[in-house]
């Protein structure tokens, strides 16, 4: 079973990048997607490379954004990709049927194509805006994921959902309340004061909410 709260690595350099992961590791983060859109990709393979042995060490699963070459270069346990990366049925081709495979989405409509596609998990959102992420795509609100869980549930279909987009602590037992499985975040873990109990908050919120 997939963590219920998804560490998203964010930094401009390749230090800040592996300082960030470290630290969602040692806070007790158990799946991290290194995201590096900035990076070259020799960056993002060496933030990758150091991702894995890290992950490793801490029993972590470890999600690559969007490249299905540095997936299997690093043997990660999974890629993530954008609705406009590589297809669903390319990255299940080349990384074989025990990888995950997750991807986003922004609207139900999405989310109905991911089903078919056959992802392991989609990012939904965004629920507000965010910084870490260019080109924001409109907001759903708690309202439009309260309504795409439902709309999910009508139709006799389900998938794991993650909450992404500028969440803060205070909207992890809303969001969780709406039918969505878990959240991916960034900043809200990376600038936390006290990274550790802040993760172990949330872990109890979306384990038994």
């Amino acid at each position: 079973m997939l963590s219920k709260i998804q560490y998203i690595s964010h930094g401009d350099t390749v230090a800040e990048q592996k300082t960030n992961i470290l630290n969602a590791l040692e806070a007790g983060c158990k799946l991290i997607q290194v995201r590096f859109k900035n990076g070259s990709k020799e960056q993002v393979l060496e933030v990758a490379k150091q991702a894995r042995m890290w992950c490793n060490q801490a029993s972590a699963l470890l999600i690559i954004n969007d490249s299905i070459e540095i997936t299997q270069e690093v043997d990660a346990d999974g890629v993530h990709l954008g609705l406009t990366d590589a297809s669903i049925e390319e990255a299940r081709k080349v990384l074989g049927s025990s990888k995950i495979i997750g991807g986003t989405a922004n609207t139900l409509e999405d989310v109905l194509q991911r089903i078919r596609e056959k992802c392991d998990y989609v990012g939904l959102g965004p629920l507000r805006f965010t910084s870490t992420k260019e080109k924001l795509s409109p907001l759903l609100g708690f309202e439009g994921y309260q309504r795409i869980s439902k709309e999910l549930e009508l139709l006799g279909l389900s998938i794991p959902i993650y909450a992404i987009g500028g969440i803060v602590q205070g909207d992890v037992q809303l969001l969780i309340r709406t039918g969505v499985y878990g959240i991916a975040v960034s900043g809200m873990i990376s600038e936390a004061s006290d990274r550790r109990a802040l993760v172990s908050e949330i872990d109890k919120i979306v384990n038994y909410a």
